[in-house]
């Protein structure tokens, strides 16, 4: 499945199924993010349940500490 993350097209496993997985996938599970698809921001608490469909564009924003 294609998907374009942060403006990039990506080839993702078709068990990508959900945003979760698809943050899991992308190494980034355990970490604060934000993700938008398709020009709406998804909820923590929804990422679990919420499809990845070919062709969606997603923006991932994670956070990042340091001083």
């Amino acid at each position: 499945m294609v998907l374009t993350i942060n403006g990039i097209k990506k080839e993702m496993p078709e068990e990508t199924t959900t945003i979760h997985k698809l943050l899991d996938h992308l190494q980034l599970g355990n970490k604060k993010a934000v993700v938008e698809r398709n020009g709406m921001i998804i909820k923590k608490e929804e990422q679990e349940q919420e499809p990845v469909k070919e062709g969606d564009s997603l923006e991932i924003v994670h956070f990042v500490g340091g001083g």
